[in-house]
């Protein structure tokens, strides 16, 4: 069924939400819709399932790409624009608050990690857990390393956040994740970052929630044409990381809500 939103509507609860945020991706978007559709229409344990994507703010035509890929039956496609760019955390906080699946997973656009480790998250994921891909974990799964320059950032960005005491997660930056559905769209509500920190803001109020965070080395492939800008990102990585340091220490995170169990 379809609603005047032009939103699908099932009768059965969906097993499955996959949030892929998305920014100039024209060309590599559909193919990934694509793999994650077939994948997922094969797999019947994941379905009903949906994939919604968040344009956020593209000048080339990525909304239209994505609305116009074909997928399987029981799998439903949703595309949702920001009429101006946002940020990645922001859009992943709009994919979060429309999904409406039992599990959502978040991935990227050029799917760094393969949709084929799904079966890795959801061994180590629970309801009361989230389980977050790792290039550090198991480094032998990395099969074509980024550039030595990305991997000190990264390294350097994860020693600060233990340092810190905001996280023990070696590589909270890898965009693999997998969140019980009633979690991501609590978290949808709170999280407060726009930025590329914003994976460190959703794991640390999870686990101030009281949920576990389980960190699982997952196949990994390096993908050319990245919307990191070393430089200016890792300044606002940087500036949100004390903004969470001071928000966690001040006791100024979002308390659990009543409703979620």
């Amino acid at each position: 069924m379809t609603a005047a939103d032009g939103t699908v509507r099932t009768a059965e609860p969906l097993e499955l939400s996959v949030v892929i945020p998305a920014l100039n991706e024209v060309d590599r978007l559909p193919p990934t819709l694509v793999r994650i559709g077939d994948y997922l229409g094969a797999h019947p344990d994941w379905q009903p399932a949906e994939i919604i994507v968040i344009d956020d703010g593209s000048s080339d035509g990525t909304a239209a790409a994505a609305a116009g890929v074909g997928l399987p039956n029981g799998i439903h496609l949703r595309v949702a624009e920001h009429p101006r760019n946002c940020g990645k955390g922001a859009a992943v906080r709009t994919g979060f608050g429309l999904a409406t699946g039992r599990w959502v997973l978040l991935t990227d656009a050029d799917l760094s990690a393969p949709i084929e480790e799904l079966p890795v998250l959801a061994r180590a994921a629970s309801r009361g857990s989230v389980a977050v891909g790792s290039r550090a974990i198991e480094r032998r799964l990395v099969e074509t390393c980024q550039p030595r320059h990305r991997d000190l950032m990264g390294r350097a960005f994860n020693l600060m956040l233990r340092t810190l005491r905001l996280t023990r997660i070696q590589d909270t930056q890898c965009g693999f994740k997998l969140f019980p559905g009633d979690l991501a769209r609590a978290l949808s509500n709170v999280q407060r970052l726009d930025g590329f920190a914003f994976d460190v803001e959703l794991l640390l109020v999870a686990g101030s929630w009281g949920f576990g965070l389980k960190e699982i080395g997952v196949r990994w492939n390096h993908v050319e044409a990245s919307r990191v800008l070393a430089v200016r990102h890792s300044m606002e990585m940087f500036g949100d990381s004390l903004r969470l340091w001071w928000w966690r220490f001040s006791g100024k995170l979002a308390p659990r809500p009543e409703a979620l169990e």
